[in-house]
């Protein structure tokens, strides 16, 4: 029995190895917003993919492309997982290198899960960790060698809700921001999100972890990201399935529209079939989305 414990430990181990580059603290000291508690951390591999649940201390992972000379665009990930979990091989390392290929650093989050005995106010704490990151990548700018005016973000089902507030609620720094950093993202990529958190569209999973099982109107008017576009929210790619049964696509759609409305440069790809968490590559079709996004990225300049 011990030896099988020891196998499935080293094979854990040597996944993450494999997985994974320089793991860092997102915060240098004390995590704004968190109560004094056990790390209860867990982390599962199922299928290949690495789930890591109840987390209460933030990390990034810097991702680099190889034989990278000039300062180029960075991509910031963060995983889905309903707020519960973050699917962290599926949603993030498969799309840290995939980004590396294209010349792009990306940086991988493993984002706080929102839980009232981590944190005081747990709503704020996944947007805070989205702000962080985004200021760390542009004040380490020079140091990791990427262009600060071409820092995006990348976000899947509720990590997408996690990259969509922090597009729409860039105004309002919620993190210790002594140098005044820009925490506004210069674009954002959206892959089948959580956008809305009315009643008639929320992915009720991630909307009783964020706020609780009976938020007020104002709470979910305030995390439903399609009424906080303004003329001001990055360029936004977006991709979705039709068919999908646990994030409506409407959540896309209307999240575009209010784009298209403000005038603000956007693109959607919606999938006919491919339900919710395909990934990087929809099995029901051979159109790669990831290369949409990439002509995507060169029109308008990040690549």
């Amino acid at each position: 029995m011990k030896k099988l414990i020891y196998c499935t430990l080293l094979f854990a181990t040597s996944m993450l190895k494999l997985n994974a580059q320089t793991e860092a603290l997102l915060y240098e000291g004390a995590i704004p917003n968190s109560k004094p508690a056990v790390n209860k951390e867990k982390s599962e591999i199922t299928d290949g993919n690495l789930r890591i649940s109840n987390i209460s201390v933030p990390t990034y992972t810097l991702y680099k492309p190889a034989n990278q000379s000039d300062k180029k665009a960075a991509i910031i990930i963060f995983p889905g997982g309903g707020y519960t979990v973050t699917s962290s091989t599926k949603e993030g390392v498969v799309f840290a290198k995939a980004l590396n290929e294209l010349g792009i650093t990306a940086i991988l989050i493993k984002y706080r899960m929102p839980n009232d005995s981590t944190m005081i106010n747990k709503e704020i704490g996944p947007l805070q960790d989205g702000q962080q990151a985004i200021l760390l990548a542009r004040e380490n700018a020079e140091k990791w060698n990427i262009d600060p005016n071409k820092i995006g973000i990348m976000g899947f089902s509720a990590g997408g809700h996690l990259a969509a507030t922090a597009g729409t609620h860039f105004m309002e720094s919620v993190i210790p921001n002594p140098n005044n950093t820009n925490v506004r993202p210069d674009f954002m990529v959206l892959a089948y999100p959580v956008i809305s958190l009315q009643d008639s569209l929320a992915h009720m999973g991630s909307r009783n972890n964020l706020l609780g099982k009976n938020p007020t109107q104002e709470k979910k008017d305030l995390y439903s990201n399609e009424l906080h576009v303004t003329n001001q929210t990055p360029p936004t790619f977006l991709v979705h399935a039709s068919d999908d049964a646990s994030v409506k696509v409407a959540n896309s759609i209307l999240f575009y529209q209010a784009l298209v409305a403000h005038h603000v440069k956007a693109e959607i790809h919606t999938f006919q079939n491919g339900g919710h968490g395909f990934g990087l590559m929809n099995k029901t079709s051979k159109d790669s989305w990831l290369d949409r996004c990439k002509f995507w990225m060169i029109s308008n300049g990040w690549l």
